[in-house]
């Protein structure tokens, strides 16, 4: 339970850390929130907790193909946001990354990569 609570606090910190960055330096925020900071912190803990290495490498892997489709909301999300609220903008900007997750995943998936 000392295990969980200690990751908790870790990745509680990190995130916190990173928001409070961000909201004194865009720049420095962003570069600090587009590292890939929760996957490294995931493998550490699947190694701490003696996780097989293909599981750990296979995390990594769909990590690679679960990102590129996230990559055009950080793009329609600030246009959204001269149009409308806050939540309007980030609502319809997720809904348009699980569409194209899905997407993605069918089009890879004819190539033989298969992510869901």
């Amino acid at each position: 339970m000392t295990y969980l609570i200690l990751k908790y606090a870790v990745t509680a910190l990190v995130v916190v850390l990173v928001s409070e960055i961000a909201r004194r330096n865009d720049r420095f925020g962003a570069v600090l929130a587009a590292l890939p900071l929760v996957t490294v912190m995931t493998l550490i803990w699947l190694r701490m907790e003696n996780s097989p290495s293909e599981k750990i490498s296979n995390h990594a892997y769909y990590t690679f193909w679960y990102v590129i489709p996230t990559l055009p909301m950080f793009l329609l999300f600030p246009k959204l946001m001269r149009l409308f609220d806050f939540w309007i903008a980030l609502g319809i900007s997720s809904v348009f990354t699980v569409f194209f997750f899905f997407l993605f995943a069918y089009i890879l998936g004819k190539a033989g990569i298969h992510l869901l």
